[in-house]
């Protein structure tokens, strides 16, 4: 096992639960892992195809990623092909021969692939070494990302008694692991259930005001970093991506509304680092394996937090410091709540309502943010400050609001909790707009009561009374506020209101602690020798028609700017640098080290 991790990978050691998953599929046990994105799950069944006999299946979901996994295993020194609709005939057929051959370690394939009854029947005449089914939650109609076709899954287990399966995900709470487990017919599995805890990746929520020119800010400030922005629509996503581009930014759209040629042009752009920023709906991102995403940001709220983790997870999977920033307005909530109330089962509706009000709590209540994620997905953060998020590295404090509460609810209560949100604040603030002035609300008592404070300050208790369920919304077009039982008792005095409030911090501070304390626990690297060596990388990918990730990671270039290696020796001592690799790139990242260290 280590000669084969030392080889094909140029790794010295397993991370953590790989050795174990791989020896338990050696030894022909099923296998069920939950690890996050970027925790090395492609390794541990690609491992085992060179110690095992016949060839290891794989099946993954999205036919536009196979490419790039099938790259990076051959670049890794396997012999790796995938089906899939992609191909022409005569590809189809040469695939078809090197199966019958038996020379293939590793077959990617889509779940409709095993769906068809011919293909099955070539499975059962030819040797099978494991079948590793990735995204495993897809499923699990309790998961975030149910897809029929992986109902077909369900035949492998009782179709080849004697091969193991492996199923793997990044995500999956406990009712969802069980309803897997279940439907993949799992024959007494062994189960990892890894942290789920990103140490890398930075989480910070911000108040959405004009998110357009927020989005080209970030980016402006990580000019040249790969990243993903997330929106909710699909015209938002080419809406934002027009305007990046017009303002000097390299981006694209993609979405499901898309011609399947242009997502895949988009989507190899991005990959091969001839874009930088990749606008999309959720149809983007599930098992992408571009490694060296620097950022991944929510322009809308998500629905829910399996979502929000999976698509965050995005960021950093080569273990280098990124950010993931979520831009919210309690106005997204609101749209989010209209579609699920259009759902027709309740219980359904229902899951999806409890499920918004998880995400919107992580945005909108000051707690850290590692600590909301990881508990949601059951997991214990014992830590008292992550140090990398931006309610840990922020100046908050508990504190009695209950006066500036009620000066809310008493507005709430005074123009007859018929009205919205701004409405409301425009009361509180004194300001005597037309609408104000015809209804006659600058007769309440409470008009101009909050004069002292601005309007953020508000809505930032308006978010804290709705979250702690003092005040609620009503109606799906035109949502109004109005007042609950435990706020009717502390807007009379009977109970107090206690909140974790932050005062404004600039984006600049946050942006800065974001980068130090997220990166604290990496190495500095000579980052002009680092654009040196990207430059050799995006040559050397381009010669071979793959993305440059897949060449070597930004990780190991890193690495490689820290320990300057100069000898074929010293090169394969930097992770990620095998003997395939080697053999194949060593000279020319040599030469580009000797020239830098003989220029500076």
């Amino acid at each position: 096992m280590l000669n084969v991790l030392r080889e094909h990978f140029g790794f010295h050691g397993f991370r953590e639960n790989q050795e174990e998953i791989i020896n338990n599929i050696l030894e022909k046990r099923d296998v069920f892992a939950v690890m996050p994105t970027g925790g090395g799950k492609s390794l541990c069944y690609q491992l085992p195809s060179k110690l095992l006999k016949g060839t290891v299946v794989v099946i993954s979901p999205l036919i536009s990623l196979m490419k790039d996994q099938v790259d990076a295993a051959m670049e890794n020194g396997f012999s790796a092909a995938y089906l899939n609709s992609s191909l022409s005939v005569d590809e189809v057929f040469s695939i078809y021969r090197r199966i019958h051959a038996h020379t293939l370690d590793l077959l990617y394939i889509a779940p409709e692939r095993l769906a068809m009854a011919h293909f099955f029947e070539t499975l059962k005449a030819v040797p099978i070494a494991l079948f590793a089914v990735d995204e495993a939650h897809c499923i699990s109609e309790w998961g975030h990302d149910f897809r029929p076709d992986y109902l077909s899954l369900s035949t492998i287990a009782g179709n080849f008694k004697a091969i193991p399966i492996a199923a793997f995900t990044a995500t999956a709470t406990a009712q969802v692991q069980e309803d897997i487990i279940r439907k993949l017919g799992l024959r007494s599995p062994y189960v990892v259930r890894a942290s789920f805890d990103r140490k890398n990746l930075f989480y910070r929520v911000e108040k959405k005001i004009d998110v357009e020119k927020q989005v080209l800010k970030f980016i402006g400030e990580h000019a040249g970093a790969p990243g993903i922005v997330y929106r909710a629509t699909r015209d938002s996503s080419v809406t934002l991506s027009n305007f990046l581009s017009k303002n000097g930014v390299r981006a694209l759209p993609y979405h499901a509304g898309l011609s399947a040629l242009e997502r895949t042009r988009n989507q190899n752009a991005f990959s091969k680092d001839e874009a930088d920023v990749i606008v999309a709906t959720i149809a983007f991102g599930m098992g992408i394996d571009k490694s060296n995403v620097r950022f991944v940001i929510h322009a809308d709220l998500p629905k829910n937090i399996e979502g929000y983790y999976q698509e965050t997870g995005r960021a950093g999977r080569d273990g280098e410091p990124s950010e993931c920033v979520l831009y919210y307005a309690p106005g997204d909530a609101y749209k989010i709540r209209y579609f699920i109330n259009q759902i027709e089962g309740e219980q359904e509706r229902l899951t999806s309502e409890a499920k918004l009000t998880k995400i919107v709590r992580y945005a909108s209540v000051n707690v850290c943010r590692r600590r909301q994620l990881l508990d949601y997905l059951g997991e214990q953060y014992k830590a008292k400050n992550c140090g990398t998020c931006d309610v840990c590295v922020g100046s908050y404090e508990l504190r009695d609001i209950t006066e500036d509460a009620q000066i809310v609810m008493a507005a709430v209560s005074g123009t007859g909790q018929r009205f919205g949100r701004l409405h409301v604040i425009d009361v509180v603030l004194g300001k005597a707009t037309k609408r104000v002035i015809e209804l006659q609300h600058n007769n309440v008592k409470t008009f101009g009561a909050g004069k002292h404070k601005g309007k953020d300050y508000w809505r930032a208790i308006f978010d804290e009374l709705i979250v702690q369920e003092l005040l609620i919304t009503e109606g799906d077009k035109y949502p109004v506020i109005k007042l609950t039982k435990p706020g009717a008792a502390a807007l009379f005095g009977k109970q107090t209101v206690m909140a974790n409030m932050r005062p404004e911090i600039k984006t600049e501070v946050i942006k800065r602690v974001s980068r130090t304390e997220a990166g604290s626990q990496f190495e500095a690297y000579d980052q002009a020798l680092f654009e040196r060596l990207r430059a050799v990388r995006r040559r050397l990918a381009d010669e071979q028609d793959v993305a440059p990730f897949i060449v070597f990671s930004d990780r190991t270039l890193h690495e490689m700017c820290r320990h300057y290696p100069t000898t074929t020796d010293e090169l394969q001592n930097i992770a990620g640098v095998g003997q395939y690799k080697t053999d194949r790139y060593g000279d020319d990242f040599i030469k580009e080290i000797k020239a830098y260290l003989d220029n500076k």
